[in-house]
Order: structure tokens, then sequence, then C-alpha cells
């Protein structure tokens, strides 16, 4: 395990890889590899390994997580893993952010044409992380099967129910049919975190997620009610950054506070930027109507989606091994993660293709951005680049 350092180096480094991180949450855990583990030494490969299982078995931002957990092991306290998770996050939250106070300045046919590609690149991106996710999480018959099934109970219950419903049907199907894909592992690396704290972390984890949603229902102020918005979708997310556009598009497109078109632009904007997908949300908390939106909104926003999953990872941090002895719970969430992939092919179909796809011109424009990222392996800022100046010229 690597010594302490301070806590001005943890910021400066994840400064360093929130501005350059591109690629979504699997390519930040390569950056952060490449930078924390070969380059610094922070903590050998075994012990990453084992942090990357554990943010991977939780919902929230992997990749986020895993920078928080790695700052608080460098600094040596919360601190430090709250400056990580500062640092890396800002960036992309503030550029987004900018585009969304000035959105409405971006008008005439060159600017109209601009945004629908941007939409077009959300069918790609998407598209590429069903294509990925399936490849990875439903690799046997019986979790394509729960993945099937995810897309049914998805498209069928609608909402937040379908969603939620089908994450418990794949944890429950993974408990019984994918036991035996489970396995031991190793305890490696150890946390400066007390079971008391992790206990007071989990618990207050619990009480944000039950309490604005009592509010909310109650009569409470905006501001609550987009507080909860965001930490409950940012509480269900398994899977990665991708996954949480579906729970996004049901918290803040269908009571109207975004609409359909704002809500893609931004998230095809999103995969130019570096840095975390989850901060989207600080788009959607700046244009989102009525009020508080501007920066009040965007912080709210921001604050809550990341919240929840900061929680978990810091209340599972001295628990982890405990939970990795239960091949169970390992089965479960095998379950969980194939159901995830149904829940993204669903939100594929509905709302962003039938949405976003208008025309063949559209359809072939997002084919070839599909392509480019999956056969090509090109950079997602380029696909962006590319797909909206083509939607805008032809």
């Amino acid at each position: 395990m690597a010594t302490n350092g301070s806590i001005a180096e943890v910021f400066f480094v994840f400064l360093k890889l929130g501005l350059t991180s591109f690629g979504g949450p699997i390519a930040h855990l390569g950056y952060f590899r490449d930078e924390l583990v070969v380059r610094r030494r922070w903590v050998d490969e075994a012990g990453y390994a084992d942090l990357v299982a554990l943010c991977q078995f939780l919902p929230g931002p992997a990749s986020s997580q895993v920078g928080f957990s790695l700052g608080l092991l460098r600094g040596g306290g919360l601190i430090a893993g709250l400056a990580a998770w500062f640092a890396f996050t800002m960036p992309s939250a503030l550029i987004l952010v900018a585009f969304a106070l000035g959105a409405a300045a971006f008008t005439g046919p060159v600017a109209e044409g601009m945004l629908h590609g941007l939409k077009l690149v959300a069918v790609a991106v998407v598209g590429q992380a069903v294509w990925g996710m399936a490849r990875t999480l439903t690799p046997d018959r019986r979790r394509v099967a729960i993945a099937f099934v995810a897309i049914c109970l998805t498209v069928f219950l609608g909402g937040w129910p379908g969603q939620i419903g089908a994450i418990v049907m794949g944890a429950l199907m993974g408990f019984l049919l994918c036991r035996e894909t489970a396995s031991m592992q190793p305890d490696r690396i150890r946390f400066p975190v007390s079971r008391r704290n992790g206990l007071l972390a989990l618990g207050l984890g619990v009480v944000l997620f039950l309490l604005p949603s009592i509010l909310t229902s109650s009569g409470a102020n905006q501001s609550i009610a987009l507080f909860d918005a965001f930490y409950r979708s940012g509480a269900l997310v398994f899977g990665g950054g991708h996954v949480v556009l579906p729970l996004l598009q049901v918290e803040v497109v269908a009571p109207g506070w975004v609409s359909n078109e704002a809500f893609l632009a931004g998230y095809g904007i999103a995969q130019a930027v570096p840095g975390p997908l989850f901060t989207f949300a600080a788009y959607l908390g700046a244009v989102a109507g009525p009020e508080p939106n501007g920066l009040s909104g965007a912080a709210i926003a921001l604050v809550a989606v990341f919240l929840p999953g900061m929680l978990l990872v810091y209340g599972m941090l001295p628990f982890w091994r405990a939970v990795q002895a239960q091949l169970t719970a390992q089965a479960a969430m095998r379950g969980a993660n194939a159901a995830v992939v149904g829940i993204l092919g669903a939100a594929l179909y509905d709302p962003i293709w039938t949405s976003t796809v208008l025309s063949a011109k559209d359809f072939a424009l997002a084919l070839a951005g599909f392509l480019l990222l999956t056969v090509w392996k090109a950079q997602p800022w380029t696909v962006v680049v590319l797909l909206a100046g083509s939607s805008a010229l032809l």
C-alpha cells in the first residue's frame, strides 16, 4: 500500500485526470491504472483490481467511486477523497453548465442541425454501450434471458417501476441461476475507514433516499424535489454512466422539467468532454424548469447524483471482504448487471431512437457514428464533432 500524500497532491493529480480522461468509465479506469498504479504506485495491481470490483459491485458511477477511494487511500482521510472527486468532476461539469447557459442563444438552421447531430451522437454512443456491455455482462444464455426479461419489464411497466423491477428481477434470477460463476477473492487492500463511520455513511445514504421522497410527496419545494430526483437516479445506477440516461430521462423529461430535445442534445455534448458522464446532471440542473436552475440547479443536481455512490463506497470499504466471501451476493450482482443491459437496450429504442432517427440521413449518420466508435475505436469527441458538423451541413 502506498504511503500517505498531501491533499494538494491528490487534488492536482485528479485535476489532470479530469482534464484528460476521455472515453467513458472503462477508459477512465485505464487512465487511473496508468497514472496511479503504474506511474505513481499509490496501490498495487491486485489492490486496484479489488477496488474496481467493489465499485462495480455497487450502484453509482464506478470510475468516480474508484477515484474517490484512491484519493481517500493516498490522502489518508475523507477530505482527500472529496478533493479527488471534486478535481475529477469539475472540468466536465463546468463545460456542460456553460453549454447549458449559452444554448438559448444557439439558434438558426445551422445551430438546429448541430443540435440534432448531438442527438444522433447519443444514438451511436448508447448503441456502443449496449453492444459492449452485452458482450461483457451477458456472456451466456441465462444472462441473455435475464436481459430480455428486463427489456420486457422496462417497456411494459414503464418509468422507474419498470427499471427498478427489472433490477430486482435480475438480482433474483442471478441468485438462482448464476451461482457457479462466482469465485472467492483474496483480501489485498485496506482503507482508513472504521466500521462505525462506514455504518454512519450507509445510514445517511438510506435517510437521504427516503426522506426527500416523503417530503416531496407532501408538497415540499422544488429544490427538494430536484435533489430527490437526482439522488434517486444516482442510487439506482448499476453498470456505469450510460445507464443513468433512462433513469434521468424518467425523472426530468417525464414531468416536463427538461424537454426531450434539450435532454438528448446535452447528452450528446457530454460525450465530447472529459471526466465522468454523471456530470450530465449539472447540465440538466442548469436547464431545468421551474427554479432552481442555472448555477444553483446545476450544483444541486451534481451533488445529488454523485452523493449516493460516494456514501455507498465509503460505507462499504470496511465491509468489502465479508461481502466478497458471499458467493450468493456475487451471483445476484451478475443477474442485476445483465438486467442493466436490458434497461439500456430499452432506452436505446425509446426515447433515443424514436425521437432522433427521423430519416434515412439520420440513420446513416447514427450508424456511421456507431461504427466509428466500435470498429475504428474513434475517440468520442471526434464522433461528436463529425456528426454535429455533418448534420448541420447535410
